[in-house]
């Protein structure tokens, strides 16, 4: 089968294209923007990328379109689909009838901390020898590309696992379909990482998005698992309104706990307040800890014994663009990182803080989601960079004034509307011993090489 998908270089229509390839179809694909490390991901398959919308693209004649949730009406392909009567299919949907079905199904939803959890999982499920397959909204280091098909089991080289991990989304399916996407994978095992109001372009409030995750809760069969943060508010009123499947907890008294954190990162493990053996393992922070107990609760449900996961976490590297360290140039060391939600901000901005001791953190942010473009989590910028020394702030293309909206730490910030501008201003301002951490949900124009190209003259 030929299919074509429209927004192939976003993470998750991206990993759509290699299941695709590997299961042996034909395809291509078309997309109005692209950048690493998605492209290299496609061109390195061997998947024909096409630049544009162009409504030639129909003389391709694939069996099917498969549409990507970035399509809207008014897309100029997508109308002459549409005016032909071609059959056409969202991702999801796609995923769902052709990959998903009969398998045990593993996601993991929340508002952050997906892309980190779900690469966890299928690294435990693939250290304990199941060859999980999955599809992940980033590339986990471990793996070195976003999604593949289940592999061989160590355990019964005559079968196929049944285990795939998904990074399960509430963002909306398609333009033709505005369920969340997670709807459409019917879990065994469904992870709650965490729920804060996001997406302000499609949903009106918190309880709307609340509602879609009692959806997929719905979803989990009574023989499943629910996995859910107990310090959140909003996963509980989720569960109160009608749960048939068990539910474990973790990061609160009577789950799964994570205490004694070390400044190497270690930390210890708890369930039922009873010691389940010491993580040793590269990461830092409150969030990543939260992220491995949910994984762990997880990969305990599809039969991983605790000291098995434990010992999986400690070779588990991270994700890419999740702290990841671009370049050092003159002892000034630069991150890339895909933080863009206040929450998301302050919590990668304390990990580096407790990384790094009384270093200078110089924060370089791109406001570039569709909420944060919105303004709607304006006002709680300043505190999400409160453990940041300096703050340079890329304000192109906002609708808000991003220096009113900084002027709580105006003492500590500046905004630029010209990244050239921007670039220069951090290379004057960085001196040996900085940490400069880049934090943008999209390619933020080249900024990270642009960055160390000019320390490098500087030095």
């Amino acid at each position: 089968m030929h299919i074509h998908i429209l927004g192939i270089c976003g993470t998750f229509m991206g990993g759509i294209a290699v299941l695709a390839k590997a299961a042996g179809h034909k395809v291509t694909g078309s997309d109005a923007n692209v950048y690493p490390p998605m492209s290299t991901q496609l061109q390195a398959q061997g998947i024909e990328l096409i630049e544009g919308f162009d409504p030639a693209q129909t003389s391709l004649n694939p069996d099917i379109y498969v549409i990507g949730n970035v399509v809207s009406r008014g897309n100029p392909l997508m109308e002459e689909i549409l005016n032909r009567g071609l059959p056409y299919i969202s991702g999801p949907q796609w995923l769902s009838e052709q990959v998903l079905q009969g398998k045990w199904v593993l996601a993991v939803a929340g508002t952050h901390g997906k892309t980190t959890t779900s690469s966890m999982l299928a690294w435990i499920l693939e250290y304990a020898g199941l060859a999980p397959g999955f599809l992940i909204g980033g590339v986990p280091q471990n793996f070195g590309v976003s999604a593949r098909l289940p592999g061989v089991p160590q355990q019964d080289a005559n079968s196929i696992s049944p285990f795939f991990v998904i990074e399960a989304d509430e963002y909306d399916t398609a333009f033709f379909d505005k369920r969340s996407k997670f709807v459409h994978y019917r879990p065994r095992t469904a992870v709650l990482n965490n729920l804060e109001f996001d997406h302000a372009d499609i949903f009106a409030d918190l309880a709307a998005i609340e509602t879609q995750f009692h959806h997929l809760v719905r979803t989990v069969p009574g023989q499943g698992l629910v996995v859910a943060n107990g310090t959140e508010q909003s996963l509980q009123r989720v569960i109160e309104r009608g749960c048939w499947t068990p539910v474990e907890t973790f990061g609160s008294a009577g789950g799964w706990q994570a205490i004694n954190a070390a400044a190497d990162g270690s930390f210890d493990v708890l369930l039922h307040d009873e010691l389940q053996g010491r993580v040793q393992w590269q990461l830092l922070g409150q969030h990543n800890r939260m992220n491995a107990l949910a994984a762990l609760a997880a990969a305990r449900h599809a039969g991983v014994a605790v000291q098995a996961v434990i010992a999986a976490l400690g070779e588990f590297r991270n994700v890419k663009r999740r702290m990841e360290t671009r370049g050092v140039i003159n002892d000034i060391t630069v991150y890339d990182d895909f933080a863009h939600h206040p929450t998301a901000i302050a919590t990668t901005v304390a990990g580096l803080r407790a990384k790094v001791g009384r270093a200078r953190i110089l924060a370089v942010l791109e406001p570039r989601s569709n909420t944060m473009k919105l303004g709607v989590m304006k006002s709680a910028l300043p505190q999400s960079l409160a453990d940041a020394d300096r703050v340079f702030c890329y304000a192109a293309n906002l609708g808000w004034d991003a220096s009113a909206a900084l002027a709580p730490v105006a003492y500590k910030s500046e905004t630029f509307n010209d990244m050239n501008r921007l670039v220069e201003a951090i290379v004057q301002q960085a001196r040996p011993g900085d940490h400069v951490l880049i934090m943008s949900n999209g390619g933020f124009g080249g900024i990270h090489q642009q960055l160390l190209d000019q320390l490098a003259a500087r030095y």
